[in-house]
């Protein structure tokens, strides 16, 4: 009984409610603490800093916005040093102010590598090796020795470089290697519908150079695709090593690509191929008949209807 006296007390009722309202103001203080802290229901709109130089952020008025961090750099010596080149996050994205916006931008000081020992290498060993460093594959030069499609010379702006050498990566390296003792001959890769890079790594594999390149509707590199080739990819042709494939492109955006893949299909080749025999067959029987009428002195008016 005395336990239910106290609980029914005014004092302990007035300490109770007490209790309450600072358990109440507490819980609001802290939400409201939470609110101001992490901005809610605020955001900002991250602005697209592709393309921007890195040294010239400070300039634009994001600093109370944002903070930038520096997490990566890439060589790239089409774009000018320090140029931003990706952002996380990306562009039109609502954060918090305050948020780290990660850049990776273009390196201010070259990327250099090592230039490997390619020689007595296979042409797709030294392939491999030189993408896999960076290095772009130059001129593939064939000369007469007995060890066929092997590396005998690396070759830097024309002049042999040394393994172990250090080059800028992108840099182009020619090589020089073996015809063989038997003159191989090659067939043409079939490059029709490929990109620019789809189509220079094939040429490369099969022993070839690349000649000429010419773009026709477009100046976007993107879409180019391959459109026409010299020489054709023709069954039973066959190229010497080394030989070079000119390449003429047209973007995917303006032309069926499809179609014109679908109509080098082997299926459509025979048809054609068949066709042009028997062309080429009714030509031969008019040729004789008219031969034949030639050689007699008069022409029958009736069987040259017939």
């Amino acid at each position: 009984m005395r336990f239910f006296r106290f609980i029914f007390s005014k004092i302990f009722l007035k300490n109770f409610a007490i209790c309450v309202l600072i358990t109440l103001l507490l819980i609001f203080l802290v939400f409201k603490f939470l609110n101001i802290y992490t901005l809610h229901g605020k955001s900002n709109t991250v602005p697209n800093f592709i393309g921007l130089n890195i040294d010239n952020l400070d300039h634009i008025l994001v600093d109370e916005e944002f903070k930038f961090v520096l997490v990566d750099s890439v060589y790239d010596n089409s774009k000018e040093r320090g140029t931003i080149v990706m952002q996380d996050p990306p562009s039109n994205t609502r954060v918090k102010k305050g948020r780290k916006i990660y850049l990776t931008v273009v390196a201010k000081l070259p990327e250099m590598v090592k230039m490997p020992n390619l020689i007595d290498l296979s042409l797709r060993q030294a392939l491999a090796e030189l993408r896999s460093l960076g290095l772009k594959i130059g001129q593939l030069k064939y000369v007469n020795d007995i060890a066929e499609n092997a590396v005998l010379q690396q070759l830097y702006q024309g002049d042999t470089i040394k393994p172990d050498t250090l080059i800028l990566k992108s840099s182009t390296i020619d090589l020089v290697l073996g015809k063989g003792v038997n003159n191989k001959r090659i067939p043409v890769p079939f490059l029709i519908g490929k990109t620019r890079a789809e189509a220079v790594n094939m040429i490369k594999n099969f022993s070839l150079n690349l000649k000429d390149e010419y773009f026709l509707d477009t100046d976007d590199k993107s879409h180019a695709r391959i459109y026409k080739q010299f020489p054709a990819a023709i069954p039973d042709t066959l190229v010497n090593l080394g030989d070079a494939v000119s390449l003429w492109y047209r973007s995917d955006e303006f032309f069926d690509f499809d179609s014109l893949i679908e109509s080098f299909k082997p299926d459509t080749l025979a048809l054609d191929t068949l066709a042009l025999d028997s062309l080429m067959r009714d030509s031969l029987l008019i040729d004789s008949l008219y031969y034949k009428f030639l050689q007699t002195d008069t022409i029958d008016e009736e069987n040259i209807n017939n």
